[in-house]
């Protein structure tokens, strides 16, 4: 029975990668009319199990009237059709409704509306621009991922269970009121003018505030991630003094907006409850008037104090149920500011997939500057030709960086083009681009998975042999099997921590380069990439890089210019602007700026006496 009802709803069902809607109701829609379907058929099946409930009401009345004037040698023959229905009901019909109701709701829309939520908006999310995470908390962005995911499925069960619920229970108090007479309509409809002014008034505020602690938990969160993720930094400033303060400062926030919160519940709690007292004094007063006046008998007595008692109860409970409805709208509507951001970089919509020949990169008259108001890079101009190894050199903010997250396409150019073999980069899609470039970084973050699963991140493809082949020839394989997780697992098998932090600089730097090995990009990018190596892995790992850029395009950005010195043209950058090119002992006889920080560092590796000697 759990199958049928959990294979209903497949959080996972494929479907196109969509930005979601930034306004509320078109938010909901967009997730919510998928399953249109199976939210009918909750709702019909919720609506059968409280007609059930009022309908077991109406009978009790019914069964004191018979008590009170029946004879008991004939009233099972006179009423034995009657208590058979409302043994149905009881018995067979409220039970089905309410345990199918229960399954629909607990495992079909819980579990599934939530997940499919979250996992629609972080494929969406995932896709964003470099910038978008760049000027933000992972941490707090993730709580808005799954956060609005909670909070929608609990919109959808809040009108279910709660709104729609009261709705059927309303309607068949006041058609059952009307049948008994309709001055016990009175006090009821004044209830519930009043129940909804208490909506109307006091729950939107709930609404505002719950947006407000949202965003303060949101802040906490992506505080509290910060610390963790960088807590060799808090740990070597000695600074958890300082990191207490950082997140204090949230924690009493988040405190205060929901103090402020809880005012507002009070609030709404005090006065429920004095209508709620005002129903059951006025409907159980009038009752007893109307019997005495002979106008309801005592089985009218006993549905009508029994329904207004249930009904107060209720009305706790859905009052509840409203509020946290508005405050899971407000949550949804907080998520929406973050989720719903336009694609900074997108893809042209005829893009074609880039096809890599030859290999020749081309920037032409480009220009960035990150929204400031000086250009990062104003109209460069440069050419790596087929097979070329070209050096990227400077000082720090010159904009070599820049000019590789350019021609990733990390960022969109101001003006101007990049190139790949005639192709303007601008009208490929983004993934076939970086699928023919390989990258790696000084900074090297490695997945919190196993060592095998960060190689062949690479090429998902490749099997086992080519990916301990690569990790031969990044010099890995050595350490590797010395590798032991918490959880005992070995060797490829180890899982290296977030960020790869159970490695060492250099362990993980030669990870970077096996899983680069693995690509086989025709274009390779080096930022720094030997800069966490000491010298004599650097000194081996030179070796395989030399052999990794044989017949492909490269671009390698180096402050030790040492490990690129002998590399076929060296391209000096200044505020943006290529100042000097040339070979290192061109650019040594020149005696500029490429002279200059090479008179400032000492001698190196790969290429220095070949330097020497052309110089």
């Amino acid at each position: 029975m759990y199958a049928f009802f959990e294979r209903l709803f497949n959080p996972l069902t494929p479907a196109a990668i969509e930005r979601p809607p930034t306004m509320t109701r078109a938010f909901f829609i967009h997730f919510l009319a998928p399953i249109k379907g199976l939210l009918l058929i909750t709702l019909a099946v919720s609506a059968v199990a409280a007609v059930a409930e009022i309908a077991l009401y109406a009978f009790l009345g019914k069964l004191v009237d018979w008590l009170t004037v029946g004879s008991p040698e004939t009233f099972l023959r006179e009423h034995a059709w009657a208590l058979a229905g409302m043994a149905f009901v009881a018995v067979v019909l409220r039970p089905i409704a309410v345990l199918a109701s229960r399954g629909l709701i607990n495992l079909s829309l819980i579990p599934g509306l939530t997940n499919r939520v979250r996992w629609l908006n972080h494929r969406y999310v995932l896709r964003q621009s470099l910038s978008y995470f760049n000027n933000d908390f992972a941490g707090r962005i993730a709580q808005k991922v799954l956060q609005t995911g909670h909070a929608l499925r609990e919109a959808v069960v809040n009108v279910i269970d709660g709104v729609w619920f009261l709705l059927i229970y309303l309607v068949g108090t006041l058609v059952l009121f009307a049948g008994i007479d309709w001055r016990l309509l009175l006090p009821v409809l004044a209830w519930v003018l009043s129940y909804a002014a208490v909506i109307y008034f006091m729950v939107p505020p709930v609404r505002r505030k719950s947006a407000t602690l949202s965003e303060t938990n949101s802040a906490l969160t992506g505080r509290i991630v910060d610390s963790y993720t960088n807590i060799q930094s808090v740990k070597l400033f000695a600074d958890t003094e300082r990191e207490d303060s950082f997140v204090g400062e949230v924690v009493g926030r988040h405190t205060a907006a929901l103090r402020h919160l809880m005012r507002s519940v009070i609030g709404m709690t005090v006065v429920l409850t004095l209508l709620n007292t005002a129903l059951i004094v006025l409907v159980s007063g009038l009752s007893i008037a109307l019997w005495m006046s002979s106008s309801i008998s005592t089985g009218a007595i006993a549905i009508s104090i029994s329904l207004i008692i249930r009904l107060t109860q209720m009305s706790g409970w859905i009052l509840r149920t409203v509020t946290n409805l508005f405050e899971n709208i407000g949550t949804v509507q907080n998520g929406i500011e973050t989720i719903s951001q336009p694609y900074a970089v997108q893809d042209h919509p005829a893009a074609r997939t880039l096809s890599v020949g030859a290999g020749e990169v081309r920037f032409e008259g480009i220009r960035f500057h990150y929204g400031k108001a000086e250009g990062v890079i104003e109209e460069l101009s440069l050419t790596v030709k087929p097979g070329e190894k070209v050096g990227i050199v400077g000082r720090s903010g010159a904009g070599k960086s820049t000019l590789v997250n350019l021609l990733l396409r990390f960022y969109d150019l101001e003006s101007g083009r990049i190139l790949i073999d005639g192709q303007d980069i601008a009208e490929v899609s983004q993934h076939s681009l970086r699928a023919q470039i390989a990258m790696v970084t000084q900074d090297t973050a490695l997945l919190h998975r196993s060592i095998r699963d960060n190689i062949l991140y690479g090429r998902p493809e490749a099997g086992e042999t080519a990916m301990r082949e690569a990790a031969e020839m990044a010099e890995a394989a050595a350490f590797i099997p010395e590798l032991e997780d918490f959880q005992g697992r070995q060797g490829f098998d180890a899982h290296v921590g977030e960020r790869g932090v159970k490695l060492s600089g250099g362990q993980r730097q030669r990870i970077a380069i096996a899983r680069v090995i693995l690509k086989d990009a025709p274009i390779l990018v080096l930022d720094e990439a030997t800069s966490a190596l000491d010298s004599e892995v650097e000194a081996a790992i030179q070796g395989q890089l030399k052999n990794l850029m044989t017949g492909k395009t490269v671009i390698a950005i180096a402050h030790r210019l040492s490990t690129i010195a002998a590399l076929d043209r060296l391209v000096v950058m200044d505020k943006g602007h290529i100042v000097e090119q040339g070979n290192h002992a061109e650019l040594l006889r020149l005696g500029g700026l490429y002279a200059r920080l090479w008179e400032r560092q000492s001698g190196g590796f790969l290429g220095i006496d070949e330097g020497r000697k052309a110089s």
